[in-house]
């Protein structure tokens, strides 16, 4: 039986009581209905769908999709208001508020926090978080991510981890729980994505992932962070669809190869070493079921309850929530799901929603005049604090910096974004903000083409491509332009397992043939790996954000009127020896 009076839970009896009552007057549907986070995404706000899907479904928990920040908390507040029982509501704020509502505050990438040093800004990103996202109803953080970012070509948590060091990602991981809990002691946090993301290169939305780290490896790193932080009193953890196969051959001796299984699935993962070995009493949450890493491992008939009997507590989204529970329901009926198991299951969702006080409507649900904290001024300082102590001089072996714009006015710019995935392709609005930072800080800019911009203004046409191609004299270039910036703002998102750098056309004018013709500076918005694509870059900064702020901090860097402060982690070196030339 589960410990409600022990770590993380804490109750008293009354509050154990409650638990108990409600557990006594569920029917079956209701106790399978709370094994599952369910995503709402339908747009807008309709009581009567919200009704609809709760009576269906008689969800645990609740993960919606970004509409306006209004309608955000009054779809969270009609959740709750018609909910028999108090909803989990769950938001995923890697950055700050931003991931709770859409004018919430972009603070700092886990990548800038790490490289900035220290954790106060890991602890201004939770805070912020855990203010906005409370603001609009949520009360359990998908955060931080305790990942180790142990492989460079892996871009999936290559701005989430905190780095490659697993104690400072400890230590972030700790101060950013901090800043959430206080900023709501009653909003829970979460550690993902156990076993642990960032050893191999492959994105678990399009494959089951591989940690493929010895046990005494794992146990010095990730091992170490989760076994802290549940010594700390840790509320729930998200695991992963990545299979850990020493640990599962140690524990399943002669286990066959085709039977390990990502850990969501995997019970000597869970069952006995998360639970058993490492004592871990608070809630198990899968990762989004959709993830291909799940689901082409088992057949969704088998996944659904495979993972809630692997040792999982909750499972996160349904395919079809009618089938999805059907297929929960069946399990049950046949015994392979046993009532011990979901006794547990319940005593452990039940037990966090009384430690959030969440049984109390004035907890549960804020009022309408707490969507004031959202997008607060000591926010935005926060975001300019972290920018200023975070941007990173990765190299300058040439001396290339400072740029002095009274000597240096004329820049040739080069902006490459992601290449674009719709007709509605209306360009990267960062391009426009470098162009106008740059001009701020007094350059004369002379933007470089850009293959997929020319179709839209100007037609689909050969000549674009020819246009592309014309460089024109060397020396004509060399007497107009005093520097050239290559800013990179290339991002990806379950489609791909590497995301690279990808020029707009081949043979593009925007190569950088300038790089020994003028002094040439390359810039990353966004992931810190981008050396390995432009090798031959002798001065390369990294400001981790497409933002206002983050660009014109590092435009104030890159002339000389504030300092460097970040330090690169190795990783940005793609373990490679000419990145560093």
């Amino acid at each position: 039986m589960v410990d409600l009076k022990a770590k993380p839970f804490y109750l008293n009896e009354e509050q154990i009581q409650w638990v108990e009552d409600t557990i006594a007057h569920m029917t079956l549907d209701e106790k399978l209905g709370q094994l599952f986070v369910i995503l709402k995404a339908v747009p807008g706000v309709n009581e009567d769908h919200i009704k609809g899907l709760l009576a269906q479904s008689h969800m645990g928990g609740l993960r919606w999709q970004n509409q306006t920040t209004r309608d955000t908390w009054l779809q969270n507040r009609l959740f709750q208001k018609n909910s028999k029982i108090p909803l989990f509501i769950a938001a995923n704020c890697d950055d700050g508020g931003n991931g709770a509502a859409p004018d919430g505050t972009f603070v700092a990438t886990a990548a800038e926090c790490g490289a900035g040093g220290g954790t106060e800004n890991a602890y201004h990103v939770g805070y912020v978080a855990g203010t906005e996202a409370s603001a609009v109803g949520a009360n359990w953080m998908f955060n931080p991510v305790c990942d180790v970012y142990m492989n460079w070509r892996n871009t999936i948590v290559n701005t989430r981890s905190f780095g490659s060091d697993p104690a400072a990602v400890l230590a972030n991981a700790r101060a950013y729980m901090k800043g959430v809990k206080d900023a709501n002691p009653n909003m829970a946090v979460t550690a993902k994505h156990f076993p642990g993301d960032g050893v191999e290169e492959l994105d678990q939305h399009l494959v089951m992932g591989v940690n493929d780290l010895s046990v005494e490896e794992w146990e010095k790193s990730f091992g170490m962070i989760y076994r802290s932080l549940i010594d700390d009193g840790l509320e729930t953890i998200m695991v992963g669809h990545f299979a850990l196969p020493a640990m599962s051959r140690k524990l399943r001796p002669g286990i066959r190869d085709q039977d390990i299984k990502p850990a969501t699935l995997a019970p000597e993962l869970l069952t006995d070493l998360l639970r058993g070995e490492m004592g871990f009493n608070g809630v198990i949450i899968t990762d989004a079921s959709h993830m291909v890493g799940m689901s082409a491992t088992a057949r969704r008939c088998d996944a659904v309850p495979g993972a809630i009997i692997a040792g999982c507590d909750m499972f996160l989204f349904t395919s079809d929530t009618e089938e999805d529970l059907g297929y929960l329901r069946a399990a049950y009926e046949r015994g392979d799901l046993t009532e011990q198991r979901l006794s547990d299951a319940l005593h452990r969702i039940l037990g966090l929603k009384a430690r959030l006080h969440l049984n109390d409507p004035a907890v549960a649900m804020p009022p309408e005049e707490g969507l004031a904290a959202i997008g607060q001024e000591q926010f935005k300082q926060y975001t300019a604090q972290a920018a200023d102590s975070c941007i990173t001089l990765v190299k300058d072996t040439r001396g290339n910096l400072p740029i002095d714009p009274q000597k240096q006015k004329r820049v040739f710019l080069v902006y490459v974004g992601s290449t674009p995935t719709s007709k509605g392709y209306k360009g990267d609005p960062a391009k426009q903000v470098v162009i106008e930072e740059l001009e701020r800080a007094g350059f004369a800019v002379d933007v470089c083409p850009n293959f997929h911009a020319m179709e839209i203004e100007n037609g689909v046409s050969p000549m674009n491509f020819v246009k592309m191609l014309d460089i024109g004299k060397r020396q004509t270039f060399i007497e107009n332009h005093d520097w050239a910036l290559l800013v990179i703002n290339v991002k990806g998102y379950a489609q791909e397992n590497n995301v690279r750098l990808r020029w707009s056309c081949n043979h593009s004018k925007e190569l950088p043939w300038y790089n020994e013709e003028v002094p040439t500076v390359g810039m990353s918005l966004n992931y810190t790996n981008h050396l390995i694509d432009v090798p031959q870059l002798h001065t390369f900064i990294n400001a981790y954000a497409p933002d206002r702020t983050h660009i014109r901090a590092a435009i104030q860097k890159l002339t000389g009127r504030s300092e460097f402060k970040g330090k690169a982690d190795e990783s940005v070196f793609c373990g490679r020896w000419d990145t560093r030339l």
